[in-house]
C-alpha cells in the first residue's frame, strides 16, 4: 500500500508541474535583482526585461533588493516557490563569491536552477588621475614603496570587485587599504572626487568614466584585450600572470522548477540575445551577450564556486 501511496503522490506532482507548466506564465514576473540601481547586474536586467517582458506576454518588473553581498535577494529567491514567478538576475558576485564567503546562505549549486548567462564583461583596473602611475608595473612598484597607504574603493565587502582587487593583491605581493562602499554608485563618485585611489569595477560601469578622462584605466581583467577598450592592455599583459576574471550575468530560477517553464524562459531570452536593440545596449555598456544551454550555465557556476571559495580560503578573506 505504501508504496501505491507513493506512486499516486509521484504522479500528482508530475500532474500538477506539467499542467502548471502548460498555464504558464499567466501573472507578473518578478526578477530580482540583488545590489542598488546603477551596477552592471541591475542594467542588465533593465536591458533585458522590456524583451522578456513582450515575448512571455505577462509584466517582468525589476525589483532591487540590496544587502548582505547580494544574499538578501538571491536567498529570497533560493526559498520561493519554484513556479516561475520568482527569477534572480545571477552574476559572479552572488552565485560564486557570496556563498563562499558568508555562512548559512544558499549553495548555489543545489539552490538554484539556471536559465542562461546573458553576458559577460571584464573588470577593468582604475585609478584617480592623480596617483602617480600609468601601468600596472607602476602601480605595483608605488604600492611596494608605501604598503598599506594606497586606497582600494569596493562595492561592498565580499563584492566581486573586492574579490577581484584581493586576488590581484596576493597575486603581485602588494597591500591595499580596502574601502567598502554599499554598492558601486558610491564608491565610483568618491572614485572620480580623488576621496580613494583605485577601484576593480566592471567596464560596464567605467567606460564612460575612462573616455571622458575622470579615471585612469590601468588593465582589463580578460585573457585578451576587450573590444569596447582596445588600447588598454589584459594584467596578462601587464605580467600578472593568470590573472583572468570574467563577471557573468545570467538568470536563475527557485531549484525545482518545472524543466518546461526553464526550456520556456531560455528560449525567451535567447531571442532577447539576438534582438538588435539589446546587442547595441550592451554593445554601449561594453559586455559581450552569451546564451548558451542551462546546463552550460550550471556547469560554469559551479566552476566558479569553486574558483572562488579556494580564494577565500587561502587568503583567509573574511567579511568586514
Amino acid at each position: 500500500m505504501r508504496r501505491v501511496f507513493g506512486t499516486i503522490a509521484i504522479f500528482s506532482a508530475f500532474t500538477f508541474s506539467t499542467l502548471h507548466a502548460q498555464s504558464w506564465p499567466s501573472k507578473p514576473i518578478r526578477l530580482l535583482v540583488p545590489f542598488v540601481p546603477g551596477g552592471n547586474v541591475d542594467i542588465t536586467a533593465r536591458a533585458v526585461a522590456p524583451g522578456l517582458q513582450e515575448i512571455l506576454g505577462q509584466p517582468v518588473i525589476v525589483e532591487n533588493r540590496p544587502g548582505a553581498g547580494g544574499t538578501i535577494a538571491a536567498n529570497q529567491v533560493a526559498k520561493a516557490f519554484p513556479d516561475g514567478y520568482t527569477l534572480l538576475m545571477g552574476s559572479t558576485s552572488t552565485l560564486g563569491v557570496a556563498p563562499a564567503l558568508y555562512k548559512d546562505v544558499y549553495d548555489p549549486v543545489k539552490d538554484f536552477s539556471p536559465i542562461v548567462i546573458l553576458q559577460q564583461v571584464p573588470f577593468v583596473l582604475v585609478a584617480h588621475p592623480s596617483v602617480p602611475v600609468r601601468t600596472v608595473g607602476e602601480l605595483v612598484s608605488l604600492a611596494k614603496s608605501r604598503p598599506g597607504t594606497i586606497t582600494m574603493a569596493s562595492a561592498g565587502s565580499g563584492s566581486s570587485n573586492h574579490l577581484a582587487g584581493e586576488l590581484f593583491q596576493s597575486s603581485t605581493g602588494t597591500k591595499f587599504v580596502h574601502v567598502p562602499y554599499k554598492g558601486s554608485g558610491q564608491a565610483v563618485a568618491d572614485l572620480i572626487g580623488g576621496q580613494v585611489q583605485l577601484y576593480f569595477d566592471q567596464i560596464t560601469t567605467e567606460i564612460g568614466n575612462i573616455k571622458s578622462g575622470k579615471v585612469r584605466a590601468l588593465a582589463v581583467s580578460s585573457a585578451r584585450r576587450w573590444t569596447a577598450l582596445p588600447d588598454v592592455p589584459t594584467f596578462i599583459e601587464a605580467s600578472v600572470p593568470g590573472y583572468e576574471v570574467l563577471n557573468v550575468t545570467g538568470l536563475v530560477a527557485p531549484s525545482g522548477t518545472p524543466r518546461e517553464i526553464i526550456q520556456q524562459l531560455h528560449a525567451a531570452s535567447i531571442r532577447v540575445l539576438e534582438s538588435p536593440l539589446v546587442r547595441e545596449r550592451f554593445a554601449s555598456l561594453g559586455v559581450e551577450p552569451v546564451g548558451g544551454r542551462p546546463e552550460q550555465f550550471g556547469v560554469y557556476i559551479r566552476e566558479d564556486f569553486a574558483r572562488w571559495h579556494k580564494v577565500i580560503t587561502d587568503g583567509n578573506i573574511k567579511v568586514e
